[in-house]
């Protein structure tokens, strides 16, 4: 048996439970490993494309002073609020049977009724008809294009001949015009027939671009207004789920260590409570522990089956207490009992010594950043000291330096910044151009299959759980990292990373994700496990340098 903490351990701690804690998580993980979560309901459930889920372990201090496990799951587990053997959700039973049946049958209907409207041949006939009109407009367009360019072409070449002759002496004009049987009104004629030509081009165009706005009021407002309707369908649904949830999260009360209870909306200071509080498996073991008389003494969550698709997760790992569900609400909760500050994962502190200069001129400085050291000054007034300070102590003047780009507190590597605002706009040109070529080395824990690739996974930060950033098709970013394996090691492999675009966390994200190496850098305290450092280097850079106007190199070795 582990030591029992003197404090409830913050359910925020970012490195991880208390040893307690994950001895106690070890007998669940055990059963979810031999494909058991409870009698008669299999493991396999988590592994299809719903995915997996949280699931907690709360050791507790009973009446008697003996130790206590509870066991939770996050929301539902497979469409049932209630499984033997973990403990029940946190909402009023009797409210909430009132409320969520008419929510439910309401909410589907106008679901269906919009999934119905989308599907309709009203509308995707309109669809049809007006995408088809677009793309005979174009395929027009350029065509009269090309053919009034080509009759423009021929215009001006008869032209020129016809005018040339004026530039003559008198026997060559003479011999041109007999030659051309050409007379001076001919000549006058054919030139008018041009200009004729010209206007009819003109004229022309005209019709075709009267005709194409006739048929763009005739189909376009049909479409806009299908369209509306389909956005008005989809807007009263939401609508009318807003109202539901405001009822359904009204059927939660929460209570915390002191006995005291709460609304849960009174507890997200103005704003409605994000969609599924009051469900993690932290809240509902808590919630159990206070209802009945129980002292938590250390609580342990982790993720079990498939990732979800934004990623983020690693089956059979450790995470804190998500931020923006559980941020306002697991804090209340714990008033009343002694609990320890979260701890965050902090980098091996950056060398005192002066920076690692790779290359020096009057325009630009390159540094070889190490690990733990941030790129820019914290909002922390402790967290002074960065690149960019000592920097600026080494080159004092007021216009400078300025970082083109920053490197992450634990990412070591190549940083740049300029000496003067022109070196530092012109730069920061080529990065936005993604003209700069960068590679990165980095450790991945874990095989990877094939030898290089491209992997592109749009990004965005993930609102519940800054700031982790999560794949997303519909809302991210567009993120492109090429990569290439440069050895295989036992359990881990040694990759080259040249990243296209520079999202947030791009690199650690692209490796982690399921749908990109499926295995995360090592030492990654997000997306994978901590450990010592993390093991990503940015080891090349190769870009135009502003002042000469030539293409420089410049590389530094991993340390790792």
């Amino acid at each position: 048996m582990e030591d029992v903490p003197g404090v409830f351990p913050s359910p925020f701690d970012a490195l991880g439970p208390h040893p307690l804690a994950r001895q106690a998580a070890g007998a669940l993980l055990a059963t979810l490993r031999e494909g058991v979560i409870a009698p008669g309901l299999s493991s396999r459930i988590l592994e299809g494309p719903e995915g997996g889920k949280m699931f907690g372990v709360l050791v507790v201090r009973q009446r008697d002073g003996h130790l206590g496990v509870l066991q939770a799951f996050s929301a539902m587990l497979a469409g049932h609020w209630d499984v033997p053997g973990f403990v029940p959700p946190l909402f009023d039973r009797e409210a909430r049977a009132r409320v969520e049946p008419i929510a439910e049958t309401t909410v589907k209907a106008l679901l269906h009724r919009a999934e119905a409207w989308s599907t309709s041949g009203e509308l995707l006939g309109l669809r049809a008809d007006d995408d088809d009109r677009k793309a005979r407009e174009v395929t027009e367009r350029e065509a009269l294009r090309q053919r009034h360019d080509d009759r423009r072409r021929q215009r001006h070449a008869r032209r020129a001949e016809l005018l040339a002759v004026t530039d003559l002496g008198g026997d060559a004009q003479a011999k041109l015009l007999a030659a051309t049987d050409l007379g001076g009104d001919a000549r006058a004629e054919a030139l008018h027939a041009l200009d004729q030509e010209s206007r009819g081009d003109k004229a022309e165009k005209r019709r075709w671009e009267a005709a194409q706005e006739a048929l763009r009021r005739d189909l376009a407002p049909r479409r806009a207004k299908a369209e509306r309707r389909l956005r008005a369908l989809d807007r009263l649904r939401r609508i009318v789920s807003r109202g539901f949830m405001k009822q359904l999260h009204d059927t939660y009360a929460i209570t915390n260590a002191r006995g005291q209870t709460r609304p849960l909306r009174t507890l997200y200071a103005g704003a409605e409570p994000p969609s599924g509080a009051g469900d993690c498996a932290g809240a509902k073991l808590l919630g159990y522990a206070f209802a009945h008389g129980l002292e938590p003494v250390a609580l342990a969550e982790f993720w079990w089956g498939t990732p979800p698709a934004s990623g983020g997760r690693i089956q059979g790992e450790f995470y804190p207490a998500c931020r923006d569900k559980c941020g306002p609400l697991l804090p209340f909760m714990l008033e009343g009992i002694q609990v320890s500050a979260p701890r965050s994962f902090v980098p091996p502190p950056a060398p005192t010594a002066d920076l690692s200069i790779v290359f020096e001129d009057a325009w630009l400085v390159i540094i070889d950043k190490p690990c733990g050291l941030l790129s820019v000054p914290g909002r922390d007034a402790a967290l002074t000291d960065s690149a960019l300070t000592r920097l600026r102590a080494r080159h004092p003047h007021a216009t400078g330096p300025l970082l083109v780009h920053r490197l992450d507190l634990d990412t070591s590597g190549l940083l740049v910044a300029a000496l003067d605002a022109r070196t530092h706009a012109a730069l920061q040109r080529q990065f936005l151009h993604r003209e700069v070529d960068k590679r990165y080395v980095a450790l991945i824990d874990g095989p990877v299959r094939g030898d290089s690739g491209t992997i592109t996974l749009p990004l965005r930060v993930d609102l519940d759980d800054r700031p982790r950033q999560m794949v997303d098709p519909v809302h991210g970013k567009s993120a492109v990292t090429d990569w290439r394996v440069l050895q295989r090691e036992e359990g881990r492999t040694r990759m080259a990373f040249h990243p296209r675009t520079g999202r947030t966390h791009q690199l650690r994200v692209h490796a982690a994700h399921p749908q990109g190496l499926g295995a995360p850098i090592v030492g990654d305290p997000l997306y994978g496990h901590a450990n010592r450092r993390l093991f990503l280097h940015a080891e090349a850079l190769c870009f135009v340098h502003p002042a000469t106007g030539q293409r420089v190199s410049f590389t530094r070795a991993a340390p790792f």
